[in-house]
């Protein structure tokens, strides 16, 4: 067992002081003070070599010898309650038992939020069958590098005189289907933006031979432009819209972004940003065409999209 860090005695040590006392004739006072410890702990550890030996004067655990657990039927109570939103506090007044009881018996139950009472929504999972037929787009504020940051060195020294350095903006689409991917990095998410970045994606995706039917978008500012409305009818593109609030809704853009982040942007100590600019279309290349997926079976963007347009590789 492991000696408490601060213990003045080891069982060596108050084997020592007990020998010291009953063997050598040493005063009890005598023993504890050159032990330095108070002459109440020196009786007490006499008092335990009496009742054992050697053996009593190794470290107790301190683990209660028994439990008592809450009964079923006031467990039962508790969830009741807590069932029809009443507080912890609430509980244990109605109770007449300690909160502490009463938070310990709710955690044990999965119940010590009251927000797990609400029902979770359902997850509903989709995957277009044809490339084109959805692509999700979307924009994440990436700050400009001035210079290799705290998230790489873990050093925040110096870091409020960086402030005012800016931002930059990823835009990304990717499809539905095959997952193959296009981005680029903008000045500003601002509607021209947003419309010229679209309109480049919807021809890279045609020179792969990917047909775009339906765009969605966040309900964004520049997504809800006249002239993003424009060139999505020019294009006879279809423009569909996430839930207020839901971003979940374009969960594929989501997660395209946070891998974006992890194998991309913060992947490498980068010295400018346009050292990370530079990296992207590379990147974006390996992400593609060699790095596989596990929601579309371990393919390749690449290969996903040859198969499905016949061109089986």
């Amino acid at each position: 067992m492991n000696v408490h860090k601060n213990a003045r005695l080891t069982p060596q040590g108050r084997a020592l002081l007990v020998q010291r006392i009953r063997t050598d004739g040493w005063r009890v006072g005598d023993a504890a003070a050159a032990a330095g410890i108070s002459l109440r702990q020196a009786f007490r550890w006499l008092a335990r070599h009496r009742a054992g030996g050697e053996l009593a004067l190794q470290d107790r655990s301190s683990a209660p010898a028994r439990c008592r657990r809450t009964d079923a039927d006031t467990v039962a109570a508790i969830e009741r309650l807590r069932r029809q939103r009443r507080t912890g506090p609430q509980i244990a007044r109605e109770l007449v038992l300690p909160r502490s009881t009463v938070g310990a018996v709710l955690r044990r139950l999965g119940l010590g939020r009251l927000s797990a009472l609400e029902a979770k929504p359902e997850i509903v999972r989709y995957e277009r069958e044809k490339p084109g037929e959805l692509i999700h787009i979307d924009i994440k504020k990436l700050g400009r590098i001035d210079g290799v940051g705290h998230r790489i060195t873990g050093d925040r020294t110096g870091q409020s005189n960086k402030r005012g350095t800016g931002w930059e903006y990823l835009h990304v689409a990717i499809d539905d289907a095959c997952r193959l991917a296009y981005s680029e990095v903008l000045v500003n998410e601002k509607a021209e933006s947003a419309v010229a970045f679209t309109g480049r994606a919807v021809a890279w995706f045609e020179r792969l031979g990917v047909s775009v039917e339906r765009i969605m978008t966040d309900n964004g500012s520049a997504y809800k432009s006249l002239a993003f409305r424009d060139l999505l009818a020019e294009q006879r593109i279809r423009h569909k819209r996430t839930r207020p609030y839901t971003p979940r809704t374009n969960g594929k853009a989501e997660r395209f972004i946070q891998t974006s982040l992890r194998e991309w942007a913060y992947a490498h100590a980068y010295t400018t940003s346009t050292e990370r600019t530079e990296t992207l279309k590379p990147w974006l290349q390996t992400y593609n065409t060699t790095r596989t997926h596990s929601g579309i079976k371990h393919m390749t963007p690449f290969a996903k999209l040859n198969n499905v347009l016949g061109f089986d590789i």
